[in-house]
Formats: C-alpha cells, sequence, structure tokens
C-alpha cells in the first residue's frame, strides 16, 4: 500500500483547497511536487522520512485533488509566490510554523520562491533538478527551445494548449514519463495512471498551463526584482539529474544556486528527471542526512 500510515486532508487556504497526506513522526518536512505529477510521486519516499520527521506531501493548487481557482489576466493566482502561500497555510493549520521543505521541478519552483519570500519558515530548502524561472530564461538558447518545448507549449495563449492536450492527454503525459526519465519502470500502473487522470480534467489542464504562463510572466519578474538582492537564508541542498536537461543546459549548476544562496551543497544523480522515483532509496538518504 502506499502512503501506508499516512492520512489524508483537504485543507481550505485563503485561495485554494489543498489535498494532501500526513504521517509519521518529528521534525516537520513538506514536499511538494513537479510535472506531470502529484503528491503520488513521493510514495517510496516519504514512508522513509516518516521514520524520523513528520511528513506532509500535498497537491499543489491547480494538480490532482486540489481545488482549481480562477485564474486572471495577469497569471497571479497562478504564481509561484500564490501557490506557496497556499503551502504556508496548510502547514500552519497542522501546526507547524518552521520546516524543512523539499521541492522537484515544479515543486521546487514553489519551495525556493517560499524560502525567498518566507525566510522564518523554512528552516532547510532542497531542490530537485531545477535552477531559477529567471536563470532558465536568461540563459535559454536553441537547444532550450528544442528540449524544453513543453515550458512553450504549456505557456502558449489560452486555450490552444488546453485543447490540444483535451485531444489526447495521455501523450503528453507518457511523452514526459517515457523520454525524460533513465529508470523506464519508475512509475507503477496506477500511478501513471493518475497522473494521466489529471491531464484528463480541463480544470486541472487550464490551471497547470496557467502556472506556466505565470512562469514566463509574474514569476520571472519577481526573481529579477530578488536577484542580488535578496537571498535565500537557510541551507539549500541542490541535486540534479546527471542525464538530464539540467546537466546538458548548464556547465555549472550547483554555481548558479550560489548566487541565490550562501550555503548550497549536493550534486549530480546517475539517474534521470525524475530522481525521487528514479532513486527513492538514494534520495531519502540524502534528505534524512541534510534535515537532520
Amino acid at each position: 500500500m502506499m502512503f501506508e500510515g499516512f492520512e489524508e486532508f483537504d485543507i481550505p487556504t485563503s485561495g485554494a483547497t489543498i489535498h494532501g497526506r500526513r504521517g509519521g513522526n518529528g521534525p516537520p518536512v513538506l514536499l511538494l511536487h513537479g510535472i506531470p505529477e502529484t503528491h503520488l510521486m513521493w510514495h517510496r519516499v516519504a514512508p522513509q522520512l516518516a521514520e524520523h520527521h513528520t511528513v506532509v506531501v500535498t497537491d499543489m493548487r491547480g494538480w490532482g485533488d486540489s481545488s482549481t481557482p480562477p485564474s486572471s489576466a495577469d497569471h497571479e493566482p497562478y504564481s509561484m509566490r500564490a501557490i506557496a502561500r497556499d503551502q504556508v497555510q496548510v502547514m500552519r493549520s497542522l501546526g507547524h510554523e518552521r520546516f524543512g521543505l523539499v521541492g522537484h521541478d515544479r515543486g521546487a519552483r514553489c519551495a525556493y520562491r517560499l524560502a525567498l519570500d518566507e525566510p522564518d519558515v523554512v528552516t532547510r530548502l532542497a531542490v530537485l533538478d531545477v535552477v531559477p524561472i529567471g536563470d532558465v530564461y536568461d540563459r535559454a538558447d536553441m537547444t532550450f527551445s528544442l528540449s524544453y518545448w513543453v515550458w512553450s507549449f504549456l505557456a502558449a495563449p489560452a486555450p490552444v494548449p488546453e485543447r490540444f492536450i483535451a485531444a489526447a492527454p495521455a501523450v503528453l503525459v507518457d511523452f514526459m514519463l517515457d523520454t525524460w526519465p533513465e529508470v523506464t519502470d519508475a512509475f507503477p500502473a496506477e500511478v501513471r495512471a493518475a497522473y494521466v487522470r489529471q491531464f484528463s480534467d480541463p480544470a486541472t489542464v487550464h490551471a497547470i498551463c496557467e502556472e506556466f504562463r505565470a512562469a514566463a510572466t509574474v514569476d520571472y519578474q519577481q526573481d529579477e526584482a530578488d536577484r542580488g538582492n535578496r537571498k535565500i537564508a537557510c541551507p539549500v541542498l541542490f541535486h540534479w539529474s546527471e542525464r538530464g536537461q539540467v546537466a546538458r543546459l548548464y556547465d555549472d549548476p550547483l554555481g548558479i544556486w550560489r548566487q541565490w544562496s550562501d550555503d548550497v551543497r549536493g550534486g549530480p544523480v546517475p539517474v534521470g528527471h525524475f530522481i525521487p522515483e528514479e532513486a527513492p532509496e538514494e534520495t531519502a538518504r540524502q534528505l534524512l542526512e541534510f534535515l537532520r
């Protein structure tokens, strides 16, 4: 059974209702998912962390079984700042004023924005297989545009990507799950089906597209406003896929994060993009060592 011993919850925040699970005992840690995933991506890692921590896993606003509030012309309701606000309110409702924070992919972008905006909340931050939004766009070139076409596709004006995805939701999800990892059996059938299912819901797909539109506008603007003016206050752990796009695109990805924090450690992991699902034992080991 996945997440055995964890309790499910649906917690209202000021802007959404967030679905998730909580389990274990000890210092709290929040785990945030990437694309095309939900909180289920942590099903092999969370139980290991729960032996030493109170572990909270959530579907971020607009994903999985969390709600899909209306967006706006500037996409702000799906900015990482708004999504991070949900997560702080969820943790506070569960009794956690301060907590460790781990994010993969989209969840990592929410996590570092939360750490920048709420320095007194995050005790330790782990980001997996991303560099900050501002650095992504500022360094984008032909290789990026061809390898990261999903970014541009999902950020295209509505309703273009929404309509294409509605016609064949499994095509996009299977592309990501089949071409981005190195470990081909990393996704149990029921987990893969859950990822496809959320891309079959029009409201969820629109929310996901709005998140990518926010990345190219308000998230980028907020990163650039912080560049050189604010740094992440807590220790940072950064791991990236040795065989993925971060390694291909950036000669020194760890050096990029050192521009955003004075206390950064980490290195490459010899798997594909989906590090927690492809290398759950190593992910849990690294996180337990870092979070202690």
